[in-house]
């Protein structure tokens, strides 16, 4: 999976944003010959899901261009939009270029809470158009959700917007102070929280007729584990879906973040240069990175992450590690689980 910031340019001005992303212009942007060229450097070595992301992706004038050349090389594309900007030939040229979901933020249920998020008046109810316009289009659609302390208590009702509205998932994300989030670090919920709320989370499975992930919150699936023994369970793909076959942070692993100057990183909250496409193919950057092998190799990573029985299935956040430690091997600093040893 590749999350591809297409441009940093952005409508809006969000108070978490990873990017500090504000209308631009951000000088040195791939241009649309470099993105077809990566694009054929990807697909000589995968065929992965492309998150096509921003800033705001819809800003750029060549997005459907691309999104129809990834298509042709086989990628399953998606589109991480705010919604604000979409409008009934837009849904349509997505659907046209081979978009196959988009995910929306809502980082409240109303207008107040989304709003004071997004720093711009207004936005919720734009999002709203914008998803109403994919729902009529027949254009698939996920709900994304930062989780602090300013919508930790408005999660459920979040949740049941997410299932009114007609979403096909909800993902929730746990802040990861990077970017404009850093201002944001004591908006964090503590380890406490951390644990009770994807506890929480993994009680909705059952509850709500959407497909549900955790990211930037890999203690879920230690957590899944957990609750799986307890209940009697098997974590098979039938009982539990693509949770069964992935793990918590995936950096480096099976996930990168490409930027808009063409540096890849382990994810867009990892800031640490893996390499550039503009002086490496991707497929260097990817099987040759030192920081890639690094992440790869779970018997390098440190503190309780490195004992932890768990580490494989859950891997902690190498980004809050980075953040909070400065070694991204270092032990996640938002876990309160104190493992057995291997």
């Amino acid at each position: 999976m590749i999350a591809w910031e297409l441009t940093r340019g952005c409508n809006l001005a969000c108070v978490h944003c990873r990017a500090s992303a504000e209308r631009g212009p951000y000088p040195g942007e791939l241009s649309t010959q470099e993105c077809l060229r990566v694009m054929d450097e990807i697909a000589s070595i995968s065929k992965p899901v492309i998150i096509l992301t921003g800033g705001e992706p819809l800003l750029r004038p060549d997005i459907f261009d691309l999104a129809r050349y990834g298509t042709d090389k086989g990628f399953r594309i998606v589109m991480a939009t705010n919604g604000t900007l979409m409008t009934e030939e837009a849904v349509q040229k997505m659907k046209a270029s081979g978009i196959q979901r988009i995910s929306v933020s809502l980082d409240g249920p109303s207008s107040e809470t989304h709003d004071a998020f997004r720093k711009v008046k207004g936005s919720f109810e734009s999002s709203l158009k914008g998803i109403e316009l994919a729902k009529k289009g027949g254009l698939d659609f996920q709900i994304n959700t930062t989780i602090t302390q300013m919508n930790l208590h408005l999660i459920a009702d979040i949740l049941k917007l997410a299932v009114d509205l007609g979403a096909v998932a909800h993902h929730i994300f746990l802040l990861v102070p990077t970017g404009r989030g850093k201002e944001l670090q004591d908006q964090e919920i503590s380890a406490l929280d951390y644990e009770k709320t994807l506890n929480w989370f993994y009680e909705q499975r059952e509850r709500v007729p959407l497909q549900l992930k955790a990211t930037c919150a890999p203690h879920y699936y230690r957590i899944l584990r957990q609750r799986a023994k307890k209940e009697g369970k098997k974590i098979t793909p039938k009982e539990y879906g693509l949770d069964a076959m992935t793990r918590g942070c995936l950096g480096g692993i099976s996930f990168c973040f490409l930027s808009h100057v063409g540096q890849v990183q382990p994810c867009g909250y990892l800031e640490l240069d893996c390499g550039n496409v503009r002086k490496q193919s991707f497929k260097d950057i990817w099987e040759n990175s030192p920081v890639f092998l690094n992440l790869r190799d779970m018997d390098g990573y440190k503190g309780k992450c490195g004992i932890c029985e768990y580490r494989k299935v859950c891997g902690g956040c190498r980004a809050r590690a980075y953040e909070s430690l400065g070694d991204y091997l270092g032990e996640e600093p938002y876990c309160i689980y104190e493992p057995h040893h291997v």
